[in-house]
């Protein structure tokens, strides 16, 4: 065994409660380099004596990477209290692993085994329930419809026009209360909506009141009744907190900007030197990437922390919202979201906290800050396998598997799962226009653990490049909408509505080879079992699964086939799905 490559250590995504009796605990060894893995484990204080006290658990290889295989146990400790050592087997070989590290001989006494030291029910990461059944719907408020001609701006352009980072179609919420039978019939029933409060932009995110729908998109009156319209039809609403940065119109950053030192804001700001200028390119203030219009809030002074604090609160309490996406959440400091975290479930426990992140976030995920991140890892796997088509079934199973691996189940069950947003080139356009492509990345979306996220326009097949061109206006002329994949779309939703195995049940691959563009995964709880097969590749093929033995339904077609109980021949086209019931 390769010592090196073994790695565990307590809590994060390691060793962690995954309710009030049970404490998930994991492992990770070289890749296909250990044949089985048990946890001995029992109460702290009273193992003293050795194994003989002890409940041993056989780990499961859970998730494979491209280097690491990742065991995973339950466990329930008689008394919350946890200490536990691993023995690892390879062929004749026995190695335990202590936190002092390995050891040929059976370890004792506990003071050198891993400990959990208590479950406390305050430190379990519990994210709202409702989320693992959402299916969220981003919506780009200029862009989705003009429901209200009174508020648009000045120099509004007719709908459908081509999209530049600066002209206006008069988007607004009316709009949006307007065609929300259009939500309701795809299967929606929660809103992201980018941000909405009084800003300088067409996208809102230099905000310039907090407290203030941007009139553009109508009143806070407003809000509240579309919050209501919503609500009314079990649809949720997350609204986008930009809480890093603010607009250059921003009433502080105004007075700092015209009395420099004198201010009484200057401390509401990261500055490196007065007067606030650009130099070379670069502000001589902490900005948003390098963009003046956009300074960084200091969230570690006290009055720009308590300040937005409020606006997390008001938002929650006067109109009724369901939680906050929060813009670039990774730069903002640890306190402030324990913070904001302590003041938003304080109002609505089942509020979702869902922070804008690209890259790994463990470290915002475990309790005290928010409840999800966007997954953009996810997103990434799913671009290169669906869309680019440069990684095999393989790679594709690796990058899911390794990202799985990252976080507690928990959080896995929850992670905000996106194919393309208003920072990305829409899905369609990522495909090469190809629509076979696009159906098998939202059917494998639909189908995975997490929630799923639609892009306002992807279901009726809007198209369009990075910004501007991923923010058209949506088409809402029947003759121009793609029907046939609107109607796949809310197939796709009613099905994994209708069955709580595609939305929380376990996952795992059964095939994923080298160079081969056929995929097929497990979907299962209690009561249900899915096997689904993605061929992403052109040509027909056949392949082998394990499938439980018992009839089996082809959810697409309503073929039914038989399974003896070994391994399934399932045929299947090329750029295609089947997706089997048992």
């Amino acid at each position: 065994m390769l010592l090196e490559a073994i790695y565990h250590r307590p809590k994060q995504n390691w060793a962690y409660a995954y309710d009030r009796n049970t404490i998930h605990v994991r492992i990770r060894t070289k890749k296909h380099d250990v044949n089985r893995i048990t946890v001995y484990y029992g109460d702290k204080f009273d193992c003293w004596q050795g194994l003989e006290k002890t409940e041993a658990a056989p780990m499961t290889r859970l998730y494979q990477d491209e280097l690491f295989d990742y065991w995973q146990a339950e466990t329930v400790p008689p008394y919350r209290r946890l200490a536990y050592v691993f023995k690892l087997e390879s062929g004749t070989e026995t190695i335990w692993m202590t936190e002092r590290g390995f050891q040929k001989e059976e370890p004792t006494p506990t003071k050198s085994w891993f400990e959990y030291p208590f479950l406390n029910p305050a430190d379990i990461f519990t994210p709202p329930a409702w989320v693992k059944d959402a299916v969220f719907y981003q919506i780009f408020p200029e862009r989705f419809a003009n429901g209200d001609k009174s508020n648009d701006p000045e120099e509004v352009l007719p709908w459908g026009g081509e999209p530049a980072p600066d002209n206006y179609f008069g988007g607004d919420l009316q709009g949006v209360i307007d065609r929300a039978d259009h939500l309701e019939e795809l299967g929606i029933n929660a809103i992201y909506f980018t941000p909405i409060f009084e800003a300088t932009t067409n996208h809102k995110y230099d905000t310039k009141d907090y407290m203030k729908v941007d009139p553009h998109f109508g009143t806070n009156e407003k809000l509240k009744e579309l919050v209501e319209a919503c609500h009314k039809r079990g649809i949720r609403v997350l609204l986008d907190a930009v809480f890093n940065h603010c607009g250059y119109s921003f009433p502080p950053y105004v007075d700092v900007l015209e009395k420099g030192e004198q201010s009484v804001y200057k401390d509401w700001f990261h500055v490196r030197e007065f007067p606030l200028r650009v130099v070379e390119g670069i502000p001589t203030f902490d900005t948003f990437a390098f963009t003046p219009m956009m300074p960084k809030l200091n969230t570690e002074n006290p009055e720009v922390k308590q300040y937005l604090l409020d606006v997390a609160r008001y938002w929650i309490e006067e109109v009724g919202i369901d939680g906050w996406r929060l813009d670039v959440a990774n730069e903002v400091d640890h306190q402030f979201w324990r913070e904001f975290r302590q003041t938003v479930k304080a109002v609505n426990p089942d509020a979702y906290i869902l922070g804008e992140m690209f890259h790994e976030g463990m470290m915002w995920l475990q309790g005290d800050q928010f409840d999800a991140v966007m997954n953009y890892p996810f997103t990434y796997a799913m671009h290169d396998f669906f869309a680019e088509r440069c990684i095999d079934g393989v790679q594709f199973a690796q990058a899911i598997e390794h990202q799985l691996a990252s976080y507690p189940q928990q959080a896995n069950e929850v992670m905000f799962n996106l194919l393309d947003s208003h920072d990305t080139a829409r899905l369609l356009t990522l495909c090469g226009n190809d629509k076979r492509r696009m159906k098998l990345a939202a059917l494998f979306q639909l189908t995975f653990l997490g929630t799923p996220c639609i892009y306002y326009g992807d279901e009726v097949g809007l198209d369009g490049e990075n910004d501007p061109g991923c923010r058209k206006c949506m088409e809402w002329d029947k003759e121009k909408q793609d029907q046939e994949l609107l109607d796949y779309y809310k197939r796709m939703i009613k099905l994994r509505h209708e069955h709580a195995a595609l939305r929380t049940g376990s996952f795992r691959f059964l095939y994923a080879k080298e160079q081969d563009q056929v995929i097929a995964y497990e979907r299962a709880d209690e009561e249900e079992q899915f096997v689904i097969v993605v061929n992403n590749g052109t040509r027909r093929r056949s392949v082998r699964l394990p499938m439980a033995a018992g009839e089996w339904h082809n959810v697409l077609t309503g073929e039914m086939h038989q399974a003896s109980g070994i391994k399934m021949p399932v045929p299947i086209e090329g750029m295609s799905a089947v997706i089997l019931r048992r």
